[in-house]
C-alpha cells in the first residue's frame, strides 16, 4: 500500500483575523415578493441557544440547524433578525408569522 509523501499540517487560524462571514457563515440575498431578505444558514453544531421560530411559534433547540433572516441592508438591521426552522422559512409564503414582532 503506498504511503502519503506529503507532510500533515495542522492549520490554526486566529479567530480575530477571520471575517464575520467566515466565522458565522455566509449570508445570501433571497429576493421574494415580500422584499429582499438576507439569509444565513446556521449548522447544527453552531446552534447553541434557544430561539423562538416566528413561523410556527415553537422553540428552536440547541443543536438544531436553522436559518437566520433579516430584511435587506437598507430596510433592517441586527434587531430585525429572526431565527426560523428551515421548513418554516421555506413555507413562509404559504403561511404568515404566528405572532406580530414589534
Amino acid at each position: 500500500m503506498p504511503r502519503r509523501n506529503r507532510p500533515r499540517h495542522r492549520f490554526t487560524t486566529d479567530v480575530s483575523t477571520r471575517t464575520t462571514g467566515a466565522v458565522f457563515g455566509w449570508s445570501r440575498v433571497e429576493q421574494t415578493p415580500d422584499g429582499d431578505w438576507m439569509v444565513r444558514t446556521i449548522p447544527a453544531e453552531q446552534a447553541t441557544k434557544v430561539y423562538r421560530c416566528p413561523g410556527c411559534d415553537h422553540e428552536i433547540r440547541p443543536g438544531v440547524a436553522h436559518v437566520v433572516a433579516w430584511p435587506g441592508a437598507e430596510q433592517g438591521g441586527v434587531a430585525d433578525r429572526r431565527h426560523w426552522h428551515n421548513g418554516c422559512w421555506r413555507a413562509r409564503t404559504r403561511r404568515g408569522p404566528t405572532r406580530r414582532w414589534s
